[in-house]
């Protein structure tokens, strides 16, 4: 479904696009902040819900209304004003609105009343591929109890962070928690006999950048909130491959005497795309679209990187990290840079193509040649 708002103040605009987007799984919302702005969305677009305010900078939001009921005479509009009298309300009543709510507004009362008003209004659905060029121009967030915009956030301020900060932010989290303890006790971690058994601890003993990769890696394992069984299992086959690909990557840095923790947060975004187009897709199928499992392939293929491309912009990922990310996948014949050769090879490990020609070209450019290596050993 496809709603309007048109909303003048920054503040309020964001409440009212928030609630709106959450009416529905797959809600997509278009925000204006003037009469003419949406009048131009409307005659370009068709919505199932409009929400104007009354009162704005170039006219009134019932100028909207009127225009919108001389084509669609059943559409949901409602009206959003500071008037609260009776005259106000009438007045609006007249153009034919289905609902007039005043500010200030109490959200639960919001949503329940948008909730009601749509009830007895059916999904429309494009076609799949008109349904994702649609979702693409909306932000995406990954169904995950963790934010990895936040987390990625957290990346640029790690050396101001400290082991007790991030156990206060992650308190409520009791997966990563279990995570961030099972690490801190593993063998290669455990510096003395004793286990720990606080977070704060944990942190202090793996470090605040392994730390936040182990909640990046928690953040992008979406799997148990996809409910189309299909996608859920080739998520998690793209959940394990950036797994693979970041322990490679790990792998090599360490061989080459550099900082893995880079390097590791590459191969966790390298599948970025393919989740988030898994979530739209799951939200598609949910509405009650139908996506045959013999056409995934061909949509992944074309919309994977478009996908990931977004969230990248969205998230302000840096561009040595883009790069990185980018490596994973593809690289040219003439690249020299040490850092994205590795990422390449580390993808080529994790697929297992360690012997393959590109891999082995690869490890040989790096100083890695463990062809050699073993040539120089004793008998």
């Amino acid at each position: 479904m496809k709603a309007l708002v048109l909303e003048d103040d920054d503040l309020f605009s964001e409440l009212l696009e928030t609630v709106v987007a959450g009416l529905r799984p797959g809600m997509r919302v278009t925000v204006a902040s003037r009469l003419s702005e949406a009048f131009r969305y409307v005659e370009d677009g068709d919505f199932d819900l409009i929400i104007a305010d009354w009162n704005l900078p170039d006219g009134s939001g019932l100028e909207l209304v009127r225009r919108v009921r001389s084509a669609k005479a059943t559409m949901p509009v409602v009206i959003v004003s500071a008037r609260a009298d009776r005259d106000s309300v009438l007045k609006a009543a007249h153009y034919g609105i289905n609902g007039y709510i005043t500010k200030p507004l109490d959200v639960r009362v919001l949503h329940r009343r948008l909730t009601e008003l749509l009830s007895d209004t059916p999904a429309r659905l494009p076609a799949v591929s008109s349904y994702l060029a649609d979702a693409l121009e909306n932000i995406t967030q990954l169904p995950s109890d963790l934010d990895a915009a936040e987390i990625l956030d957290l990346y640029r301020r790690q050396d101001e962070l400290s082991a007790s900060q991030l156990a206060e932010r992650w308190r409520d989290h009791p997966a990563l928690t279990l995570r961030l303890l099972d690490v801190a006790n593993s063998t290669s971690f455990r510096r003395t006999g004793e286990p720990l058994d606080t977070v704060r601890d944990a942190i202090s003993s793996i470090g605040v950048a392994m730390a936040l990769n182990q909640a990046l890696a928690l953040s992008l394992d979406v799997s148990r909130n996809i409910q189309h069984l299909p996608l859920r299992a080739r998520v998690d086959v793209y959940y394990g491959q950036a797994l693979s690909v970041a322990k490679s990557a790990q792998a090599l840095a360490l061989r080459l005497k550099k900082q893995p923790m880079l390097f590791q947060q590459a191969g966790l975004l390298s599948r970025l795309g393919e989740m988030a187009l898994v979530k739209v897709l799951d939200e598609y199928v949910a509405l009650g679209g139908e996506v045959e499992e013999a056409a995934f392939e061909a949509l992944f293929r074309e919309w994977s990187a478009p996908f990931g491309n977004r969230l990248k912009i969205h998230w302000h990922l840096p561009l040595g990290l883009r790069e990185l990310i980018g490596a994973v996948h593809s690289l040219g014949s003439d690249c020299t840079r040490e850092d994205r050769l590795l990422m390449r090879a580390a993808s080529l490990e994790a697929a297992g193509e360690k012997a393959g020609e590109e891999c082995q070209r690869l490890l040989r450019r790096l100083g890695l040649d463990e062809t050699k290596s073993e040539e120089l050993k004793p008998s």
